[in-house]
């Protein structure tokens, strides 16, 4: 197995122009192998080429990366959903999971660069709201959604819109067809938390006749199915918190689930569900649920407008949700989603597209990987491993050739005085 026999793998699939297939190959391949920062000096020094032609390479070609991906997700969407299964214990096969990250930066000098505050104190960076699919337990991240500033859009003159804005017309514009190939939409449940508890983002998703399974705030406007006809209008509608609490009369249901991790913990639920209309939307299904370990504890809302399942099913769908923050934490640690560190935001698009590409690539099974391995990151180790191999067989190769010792001694000489 050599590197040349990888890039040539990875040049079938992403399909792009001659001249830049060097550079964009040599940047996959870096990213998909284990090193200790993803920097462009890193990727020259791997490659061979000079940092400046990664460097040009993300700031003029931020497009061809954005194509790239969605050529990338539509082929494994493609090959995952040949034979697509039920979710776990649940009626759909198709979950669109939608969630947003933070890309650190170290000051606010960078384009495009705001301070946030998710609760954890303030973060300098770049939001990133992710759209992936869930299919045979295959996660598939599309193109995501970059957030702009109000200063970045007043100085390049675009029009500000907020995320929900975005995300609605990025589900409005989104066709699953092209992923997947026909389909029922009631096989398609979006799942998203409570900071996408939006009236646009759920009309839009009823709109395509989908599901959705959405966490609600505790001000979120509820009312009763069952009181509708008794109650004059002015006070059928209340925050569901309140709601939960005048419906006391509804009974606690446990529910037990166990986890997908290695160790299959099992988790305990006592959930309250009943019908009702979610203001501006119209007839769901309304669960609140708290931890068995922590009663009065922490409590969650839940609003799901498929009227087959149960508050079971409701929770087993939610917790689908996890995987999107898996998939985060993996591109930050194993993939150098936050190792940038470029001024312009074209550059920022492009690197982050292409650490998307990694990741899928790197589940496409490249040759000389182990079809058994799950692990991304044991999937980069092996990578790694046959590089290395091939870099031995070279070196042995030359020093056993007439005069390999010298040409070899030479090569060495290069190498440093370039460093």
């Amino acid at each position: 197995m050599q590197a040349r026999t990888l890039q040539t793998w990875i040049v079938r699939r992403i399909a792009i122009r001659h001249r830049l297939e060097r550079v964009c190959t040599s940047y996959l391949l870096f990213l998909m192998v284990v090193t200790t920062k993803h920097s462009l000096e890193e990727a020259a020094r791997f490659s061979g080429l000079h940092k400046s032609q990664f460097s040009k390479m993300l700031q003029a070609h931020s497009k061809v990366a954005v194509y790239t991906l969605e050529r990338l997700s539509k082929q494994q969407a493609k090959h995952v959903s040949q034979a697509r299964q039920k979710l776990k214990e649940l009626p759909w096969n198709i979950a669109i999971v939608v969630d947003s990250t933070l890309q650190h930066r170290a000051s606010l000098h960078p384009a495009n660069a705001k301070t946030f505050n998710h609760g954890q104190g303030f973060v300098v960076g770049h939001q990133w709201t992710n759209i992936v699919l869930l299919l045979n337990d295959m996660l598939i991240p599309l193109r995501p959604i970059p957030f702009y500033s109000q200063r970045y859009c007043r100085d390049h003159a675009l029009a500000y819109r907020t995320e929900h804005d975005l995300v609605v017309e990025y589900l409005q514009k989104l066709t699953l067809e092209d992923y997947i190939g026909s389909y029922d939409p009631r096989e398609v449940v979006v799942l998203t938390d409570s900071g996408y508890d939006n009236k646009k983002i759920q009309n839009a998703i009823a709109d395509k006749h989908w599901h959705f399974i959405i966490a609600l705030g505790k001000t979120r406007s509820v009312k009763s199915a069952m009181l509708a006809l008794t109650t004059p209008k002015s006070k059928q509608w209340c925050h569901i918190a309140t709601f939960f609490r005048h419906h006391r009369r509804l009974k606690w249901q446990t529910i037990r689930i166990t986890t997908n991790g290695t160790k299959r913990k099992r988790m305990e639920f006592r959930t309250r569900d009943t019908i009702g209309y979610l203001r501006y939307v119209g007839q769901v299904q309304l669960v609140c649920s708290e931890s068995r370990k922590r009663p009065d504890g922490r409590r969650k809302y839940f609003a799901c407008n498929d009227m087959r399942v149960t508050a079971r099913q409701i929770i087993i769908g939610y917790r689908l949700r996890w995987a999107i923050e898996l998939f985060h934490k993996t591109v930050k640690q194993h993939l150098g989603f936050e190792d940038v560190a470029t001024s312009g935001f074209d550059s920022v698009i492009s690197h982050v597209h292409w650490v998307y590409c990694a990741y899928i690539l790197l589940y496409m099974s490249p040759p000389g990987v182990s079809a058994g391995v799950t692990s991304l990151g044991d999937k980069q180790r092996q990578l790694q491993q046959l590089l290395a191999n091939q870099e031995k067989r070279r070196v042995l190769q030359k020093l056993t050739q007439i005069g390999g010792v010298q040409r070899y001694k030479d090569e060495l000489r290069q190498a440093l005085a370039d460093a």
